[in-house]
């Protein structure tokens, strides 16, 4: 009897473990739903999103830490969690390629979707790693080229001109349709290819690395902040009372970095890709860029050649890697000029020593200050 009493507690004590085990999971996911899943592709939009969000998100990027932000493509798994997730935040501009693929995949889903760059004054890309005299005298010609080029087709227009329009004439009536149809295709898929080769040279030139500055910065968090009062307007309170704090911290920022070039008299440096444009536009740090926008676009002989030139008349000693990619070229001019290598952090992802340090966009962005206080002079 004793024996099946024992028994009979050791059940109860049991079943109510489980129970209380099953509420707990219960909670926890009752308490992880409460939360707003947020992807993002570039680190500063994540961490604009932790500071904004609070408690009341939980963040991931998709761009693994130290890979190339501009080459990366996201997999197959990242995109069915994009769209189970609240909200997708990307910067735009061109940055992501793959932006229109995803739009096209949450078409059906609640996923928002959240150009953090939208509305940003942005700086165009020149494409060039040469001098003004170069641009000048390339400018020059190329007008000549186009020119003759242009008299030629004229002239070429004209010549056949009459002999098109006698063949015309000759030609069958259902041979003109068939004609007339042909010609309305080719320049309906003509007009579609232009429109899209258009749209791509567009964001070509645009620099889409509006993060690193802290100004343009205030926009990316701002359009964060009012996506995720959307998605949670419960919380708006908190998300304005955090973007108000974050908008504080970035305006420090900008000035720490006018306190720093305002002190340098020549703010020139060698950069192994066109990431700092804003920094130019914003505070006159000039960039002698290795490669273009992409650290892809590499430069040709003719500009590897005028980019050692300036270097070494202008007697730079330093010459600026990145901490997720470096082109190739930059080490061959790094060599040629005897410079010193530092590092500028991009900001676009993290590395796993980042992470492991705990290091966020400021104390990133401080780094950079300081390794701008050692080049610029």
């Amino acid at each position: 009897m004793r024996y099946k009493f024992l028994t009979l507690i050791a059940i109860f004590v049991l079943g109510t473990t489980l129970i209380g085990c099953n509420n707990e999971i219960t909670t926890t996911q009752k308490d992880d739903n409460n939360k707003l899943k947020v992807y993002t592709t570039l680190y500063p939009l994540a961490d604009f999103t932790k500071k904004i969000g609070g408690d009341h998100v939980d963040v991931e990027s998709i761009i693994p830490p130290g890979a190339d932000a501009h080459t990366f493509e996201p997999t197959s798994k990242q995109m069915i969690d994009i769209a189970e997730a609240d909200a997708f935040i990307y910067n735009g501009l061109g940055m992501e390629t793959y932006a229109e693929k995803i739009a096209e995949a949450l078409e059906n889903e609640d996923t928002i979707m959240v150009e953090a760059a939208h509305g940003i004054e942005v700086v165009q890309h020149t494409h060039d790693h040469h001098t003004h005299e170069d641009e000048h005298h390339e400018s020059d010609e190329h007008e000549h080229e186009a020119e003759h080029h242009e008299a030629d087709e004229h002239a070429h227009e004209e010549e056949h001109h009459e002999a098109d329009e006698h063949a015309h004439e000759e030609e069958h009536h259902e041979s003109d349709e068939h004609a007339h149809e042909e010609e309305h295709h080719e320049s309906d898929e003509h007009a579609h290819e232009d429109k899209a080769n258009e749209h791509e040279h567009h964001h070509r030139d645009v620099d889409p690395h509006v993060w690193l500055d802290p100004i343009r910065a205030i926009i990316l968090a701002q359009n964060i902040k009012d996506a995720l009062i959307e998605l949670k307007p419960e919380a708006k309170e908190e998300f304005e009372n955090n973007f108000i704090t974050l908008k504080a911290e970035l305006e420090k920022l900008d000035e720490e970095f006018h306190q720093l070039v305002d002190a340098k008299k020549n703010p020139e440096m060698i950069v192994s890709h066109a990431a700092y444009g804003y920094w130019e536009e914003s505070y006159g740090i000039h960039q002698i860029a290795v490669a273009g926008i992409s650290p892809t676009d590499e430069p040709s002989q003719k500009d590897l050649a005028n980019i050692i030139k300036l270097a070494k008349e202008k007697q730079i000693q330093y010459i600026i890697f990145e901490q997720n990619v470096t082109p190739k070229v930059a080490e061959v001019i790094r060599k040629e000029i005897n410079a010193e290598p530092l590092r500028l952090h991009n900001l676009s992802v993290l590395t796993e020593e980042d992470i492991q340090n705990g290091e966020d966009y400021f104390s990133l962005m401080r780094k950079n200050i300081e390794t701008l206080d050692k080049v610029l002079h």
